[in-house]
């Protein structure tokens, strides 16, 4: 049963971050995540740019990719910037309601990732399968559709749970074993009853998890069929080669988080700095690898990217020479 939200006497919570990582490392920890981010903004922020200025790249792939990069960034800007003040300025604390908007925004953005994982999987299937039915089916409109429910929709089920946990009283511990907010490590320190809170997380999590990924698996098994059955082996590596780049990027989604789900359901121990790692890896990893992934396996995006490189330093040495 809930309890009543007066209970909570605590104004912050303190981010813990590694517990056992030795002062001496804060420094290059701080640096280490500090060019993620700016690797991952600056990176996501080109295709954002390149799609919005270059009407070629205005197709449906290219919409999953600028809502992906959207996300990417959101997530980054949400959590990064707070764990480098953590270790390079030593700012532990977070304020009580500043804690519940950033578990909002980490679970919105977690959940987004995983709804284009779908998406991106439905693209391909019926781009392999059903090659004829694909410009038909897959139009601009219906890609931009898809995408604004998935935000819609990631919005209703983090926000669900973060209600229900800010709903719970607060008023003993306010040490967060994590380097940012999210459910898990927040809801244990409630002084009250936080199964009910725990059940509803568990099960958003899983539907989640488990509905994109069923049909990912689902789709995957169909293309790998399809492609299978392809006279010519140059025809069938050039066509199961355009589902590569999304593998890696499910992979690196969905590996490192289903490995923490099993142990979790399996009730089996991990160490609390592996476990901060796994999470962090699968969090901030594919942020940071999406862009360079999609540059170097999509051709048009590097031909855009080579052609706006080529222009800009034509203007720039037409500038030198003025």
């Amino acid at each position: 049963m809930l309890q009543e939200t007066n209970w909570t006497t605590i104004k912050e919570f303190i981010i813990v971050g590694f517990p056992t990582l030795h002062p001496d490392y804060y420094g290059l920890v701080s640096f280490i995540f500090c060019i993620v981010y700016v690797t991952t903004v600056v990176g996501n922020s080109v295709l954002v740019v390149t799609f919005v200025y270059v009407p070629s790249l205005h197709k449906p792939m290219y919409i999953i990719m600028l809502s992906l990069a959207l996300s990417d960034i959101g997530f980054s800007t949400v959590t990064l910037p707070k764990i480098i003040a953590l270790y390079w300025f030593g700012d532990k604390f977070i304020p009580f309601h500043a804690c519940f908007t950033q578990m909002l925004l980490v679970h919105v953005f977690g959940t987004v990732n995983s709804y284009i994982m779908g998406i991106m999987a439905m693209d391909r299937y019926i781009a392999i399968c059903f090659p004829l039915r694909y410009p038909v089916v897959m139009t601009n409109r219906t890609m931009t559709i898809l995408n604004c429910v998935a935000w819609a929709i990631s919005f209703i089920t983090p926000g669900s749970m973060t209600i229900l946990n800010y709903m719970l009283p607060y008023c003993g511990p306010n040490h967060i074993y994590q380097c940012y907010c999210d459910h898990n490590s927040v809801v244990t320190l409630s002084c009250g009853d936080p199964s009910l809170v725990k059940l509803v997380a568990f099960v958003q999590a899983m539907l989640v998890l488990l509905i994109p990924l069923a049909f990912i698996i689902y789709s995957y098994i169909h293309i790998i069929v399809s492609v299978a059955k392809i006279s010519t082996s140059q025809s069938r590596w050039k066509t199961f080669s355009t589902c590569i780049t999304q593998m890696c990027i499910i992979s690196l989604y969905y590996l490192p988080r289903c490995t923490v789900y099993i142990f979790n359901i399996a009730g089996l121990y991990i160490d609390l700095d592996l476990r901060i790692t796994l999470i962090l890896f699968y969090s901030l990893f594919p942020p940071l690898a999406n862009p360079f992934i999609y540059c170097l396996r999509t051709k048009e995006i590097k031909q855009t990217l080579k052609l706006l490189s080529k222009r800009t330093l034509e203007q720039l040495s037409i500038k030198i020479k003025l």
